[in-house]
């Protein structure tokens, strides 16, 4: 199939909808456009799962925030559909604003609990825009099978609960993230470093090993003591400007008392103009034989 680009949402769903009544299952890959590997993992292994796959390219105003870098958000809408139907996807939807929302939305999606800490702390409202045009864009989309890379673990984890607690029709794949041969997890914002920032930037993946280290080789099960040894690394080499370095339970967020079993390490930092994320995921040593730890 040749890639189809709409910007119509009716259009969008009818096609979709045509896709379903011939017995196809939809893969659908949410970005905001400017495309690069990570995103291009999803569209393959969505196009591995399904017979169709769609992805949305819009930048959406409102997780911005008022002192926000959305003017200044890269935009390559023919960039986006070249590299989006080398990896596998056959339609492209890319609504303007004004199809999107004819009126300016009075309904808002709001995931409680999830919402309030890390991300949500450091851009108040940044969830709420999330939930609130991916909930728009299933309900256009219908049915399908939605791919979200795991380097926005706390994005997942929203959208995870939003569609449990609103019975979407929606299986939300997560998938792991990809990174440069450095360890610096991809993304759009990346654009911002500047050549000597780059060379500085994986540090931001090194102090996540150093959270795993303590807790999988040291067995250290103090959260605060992990959060440190993070901070620690993180403030060893280039200028960041530490926002937050966290452990938290993968299903709610939370931090725990104690590390046991599976944990997110997660951080985010300021490097020049660009505010980079990226988790990791640790594991504490279980009990020894005989149940003694």
């Amino acid at each position: 199939m040749t890639l189809e680009l709409i910007e119509e949402p009716a259009a969008w769903r009818a096609m979709l909808d045509a896709c379903r009544t011939k017995g196809q299952r939809v893969g659908l890959v949410p970005t905001m456009g400017a495309l690069h590997a990570g995103h291009l993992s999803l569209i393959r292994r969505a196009a591995a799962d399904c017979d169709v796959v769609t992805l949305t390219d819009y930048v959406n105003p409102l997780q911005f925030g008022p002192t926000e870098d959305l003017a200044a958000y890269p935009r390559d809408l023919d960039r986006d559909c070249r590299l989006a139907g080398e990896a596998g996807a056959e339609v492209v939807f890319a609504p303007t604003t004004a199809e999107l929302w004819p009126e300016s939305p009075r309904t808002s999606v709001r995931v409680e609990g999830l919402t309030e800490v890390m991300e949500g702390s450091s851009r108040p409202g940044h969830f709420d825009g999330v939930a609130t045009v991916v909930a728009k864009l299933f309900a256009l989309a219908g049915p399908c099978w939605a791919y979200f890379g795991e380097k926005d673990f706390q994005q997942l984890a929203v959208i995870r609960r939003m569609v449990a607690d609103l019975s979407l029709p929606i299986e939300v794949i997560g998938c792991p993230t990809v990174r440069d041969p450095d360890g610096l997890a991809l993304s759009s914002r990346n654009a911002y470093l500047t050549s000597d920032e780059r060379g500085a930037a994986a540090r931001i993946y090194y102090a996540l090993l150093a959270g795993k280290r303590a807790i999988e080789d040291d067995g250290v099960d103090d959260p605060q003591l992990v959060s440190q040894a993070m901070a620690d690394a993180l403030a060893a080499g280039a200028h960041f400007e530490l926002d937050y370095a966290e452990v938290a339970h993968p299903d709610d967020l939370t931090r725990p008392k104690r590390v046991q079993g599976e944990v997110r390490l997660l951080i985010a930092a300021r490097l020049g103009r660009a505010r980079l994320i990226d988790n990791i995921a640790a594991t504490a040593p279980g009990p020894t034989e005989g149940g003694i730890p």
